[in-house]
């Protein structure tokens, strides 16, 4: 169980901060039941509401500063999630994404990044689906890391490539 004040990732909420671990006084809702009440880091205002015990969405402890370092040192080495048919891949990246693995999330980055360079060799665009999964994981990668790490999210993105000028940036 999360203890009061820790990050935990949520599901499609992100970067929680836990609030509190109580039961609900609430109509439609268990009285017996221990509840996390959580504060999105994205959205500050407004709380979560979710069982201790929930089995049906991922939840995990927020990334150590230690544990982000070993991530990003281990970035060159993590293959990309590629499927070559439109609808397969969704599917991966819909799961890849539920997920909450920051493992696979540089796994979409990666492939993604691969399919654009490609694609604008050939004078093409990104596609939609792969442009939205792009943003999603590295959205999700680079707050995870900014919070391990103690940076802005917006300098994410020039931390890794500064980290791996010999490698493609992520």
């Amino acid at each position: 169980m999360f203890k009061k004040g820790e990050y935990i990732i949520h599901g499609h909420n992100g970067i929680c901060q836990v609030d509190a671990v109580t039961h609900l006084d609430m109509q439609g809702t268990d009285s017996k039941k221990l509840y996390y009440v959580l504060i999105p880091l994205s959205a500050v205002d407004s709380r979560v509401y979710s069982p201790v015990d929930n089995q049906k969405i991922a939840v995990r402890k927020a990334l150590t500063k230690k544990e982000a370092l070993e991530l990003v040192d281990e970035i060159p080495d993590i293959e990309q999630l590629w499927f070559p048919q439109d609808k397969v891949r969704e599917e991966q990246y819909k799961e890849a994404v539920r997920s909450c693995d920051c493992r696979q999330w540089v796994k979409i980055i990666k492939a993604l990044y691969m399919r654009q360079q490609e694609r604008m060799a050939q004078g093409k665009k990104i596609t939609v689906m792969d442009e939205k999964y792009f943003h999603i994981a590295e959205d999700n990668l680079h707050a995870e890391l900014a919070l391990a790490l103690g940076k802005d999210k917006a300098d994410m993105k020039d931390f890794l490539i500064s980290r791996f000028d010999e490698i493609q940036p992520v």
